[in-house]
């Protein structure tokens, strides 16, 4: 008897548009490594780094979803965000001064 799995055509066409997403982002950006984060019931946060230092994120409904999409793209992926994975992110001003901002405070509502 042969062992068949069921396949969701709604979580095939989702994993297909989150690989073609992440293929562009690597094409546009010279490559691109990734980390995939579980973030509970709202699913997995896919996070992206080009080779020119630009980053990104996409959110699949489920873990296995965006492991499966990563995996279709064929980029590199990193058990976690840390150490030289994350010293390729390029930050510019805007970041500088929300991650300033949210250290002092954020804004105040007087």
């Amino acid at each position: 008897m042969a062992d068949t799995q069921q396949v969701d055509p709604k979580a095939e066409r989702k994993v297909a548009r989150l690989a073609k997403q992440i293929s562009s982002f690597s094409q546009a950006h010279g490559g691109a490594e990734g980390q995939v984060a579980y973030l509970g019931e709202r699913g997995a946060r896919i996070v992206l780094v080009g080779e020119d230092g630009n980053w990104g994120d996409l959110v699949a409904p489920s873990y296995e979803i965006a492991e499966k999409a990563v995996e279709k793209s064929g980029i590199t992926t990193h058990e976690a965000f840390d150490g030289e994975f994350a010293a390729k992110v390029k930050t510019g001003r805007y970041e500088w001064s929300r991650m300033a901002g949210i250290q002092v405070g954020g804004p105040k509502n007087d």
